[in-house]
Formats: C-alpha cells, structure tokens, sequence
C-alpha cells in the first residue's frame, strides 16, 4: 500500500509541475492568446451586425373567462378557466385562423413560416395567456399579435361552443430589438477564439518532445547531465586566438632581428 501511494503520490506532483510548466508555456504566449480573442470578438460583433437580421417581439394578452353565469366564482369555474386557457392554446395555432390573417394582413407569408413567428402560452398559474410574435419589421408583429387576440374573441368561442375571453391588453409596436444581442454574441465569439487559442497552443505543447534544458533531460532519461554547451557565437574566440598567434609571430621576428645585430 506506502509503495501504491508513494506511486500515485509521485504522479501527482508529475502533473502539478505539467500544469505549471504549461500554464507557463501559455503565458509567454499572451499576446497570440489576446490577438486571437480580440479578432474572434471583432468577427462576432462584425458578424452580428451586418449579417443577422434583428427581430422584433410584441405580444398581447388575454383573459379567459369561465363558462358559469354566476357571479360567484368557485373551484370548478376555475378549473375550467385554467382548462380553456390550455385548449386556447393549442386552438390558437389552427391554420383556418392563420390563413385568414395572411390575407386580412396581406402577409407574404406560409402558414409554417407565420407558425414559426408565433408563441402562444399561458403564464402559470392564470388564467391569463400570451400571444408574443417576432418579426423582423416592428409594426407587423403588433399586427399579427392583435390581430391573433381578436381572432381568439371571435373565432374560438364559436368553435368551443364556451364564453368569450377578454383582451387583457392590446400589443404595442415594440420600441427595441429582441434578438440579436450585440453584446452577448461579442463575448460568445471573443470567448470561442480564446479557447481556440489555448487548445492550439496546448496541443503544440504536449506535441513539443525536443529538450531545450537539464530538467527535461533528467525527465526523459533520468539522468542529470554533467554540464550544458551554451548555445552563441563563437566566432569572437577564434578572433581572439587569431590576434594572439599574430603577436607572437611579431614578437618572434623581432627577436631574429635583434640577434642578427
């Protein structure tokens, strides 16, 4: 068991000293690390900007009613309230209604691609549901969200043979863009080029086997190396040597000469 542990122990450290010697890797990269984030952030913004189309939500709300003429509510009206309200919901998405706003409307769409557009829910707990459309021009989702509302007062209570839901509220032309989010698809691209980045270089990383110091030779063979060449130029000692050997031959003639005399 102390050798298993002693084991495992020892990959540990093995893989501490990995991580710091990559995250130190990675910081001496820094720049390529920022350049990168910076120009998936700029396409992402660039991107958002002039390709994606903004959208526009409007929605309008309505309120069904129960079935009973009293004017005390009970449990079973509001079970039946919050049942309609479900079944309103499904009706709703019925292409007779959809197809008489394409014309009403004089809309370019298809009953799929209008379907597309529209959500109709009914918020928890309420009686009360939500026809939220998007378009990409702001003035024809009101319409089609109103003209859905209407649509639910006269249509669907002929159909259900039940009371006539109320308009709760009319949609409004929506003053600003739903979707896309500038910001958010700015930090989502800036965020996919920095990983990009770090797994680029990670794997550049764990691919590098050559050993540039003593360390990672004692790592690959286990053995300290007894000294290290240091990598330069060696031209200015043959320089030296050159210049040295130059001055002896001097010295030499001189000597000659002065034994002749």
């Amino acid at each position: 068991m102390n050798k298993e542990t002693e084991m495992i122990q020892t990959q540990e450290e093995e893989m501490e000293i990995d991580l710091f010697e990559l995250f130190s890797y990675l910081r001496k990269r820094y720049l390529s690390i920022l350049v990168t984030f910076l120009v998936g952030a700029l396409a992402a913004g660039l991107f958002t900007y002039f390709c994606i189309t903004p959208m526009y939500e409007a929605t309008s709300k309505l309120y069904v009613v129960s079935a009973s003429s009293s004017s005390v509510i009970d449990l079973n009206d509001l079970n039946l309230g919050t049942s309609l309200s479900s079944d309103y919901e499904e009706l709703l998405h019925v292409r007779p209604i959809f197809e008489e706003i394409i014309s009403e409307e004089k809309l370019s769409y298809t009953y799929e691609e209008l379907l597309q557009m529209v959500n109709v829910s009914v918020i928890e707990n309420t009686r009360i549901l939500t026809i939220t459309v998007e378009s990409p021009v702001p003035a024809e989702a009101k319409n089609i969200a109103n003209a859905l509302a209407e649509k639910a007062v006269t249509y669907l209570p002929k159909l259900m043979e039940t009371a006539t839901p109320n308009i709760a509220e009319y949609a409004i032309v929506p003053k600003g863009k739903s979707s896309p989010s500038l910001s958010q698809n700015v930090l989502l691209g800036g965020g996919i080029g920095l990983v990009l980045a770090i797994a680029v270089w990670t794997v550049l990383y764990l691919l590098d086997d050559t050993m540039s110091s003593a360390e990672d030779i004692e790592k690959a063979i286990g053995i300290m190396p007894m000294t290290v060449i240091p990598e330069g130029d060696l031209g200015g000692s043959d320089k030296e040597a050159e210049t040295s050997s130059r001055k002896r031959r001097k010295r030499e003639l001189r000597r000659r000469r002065r034994k002749r005399k």
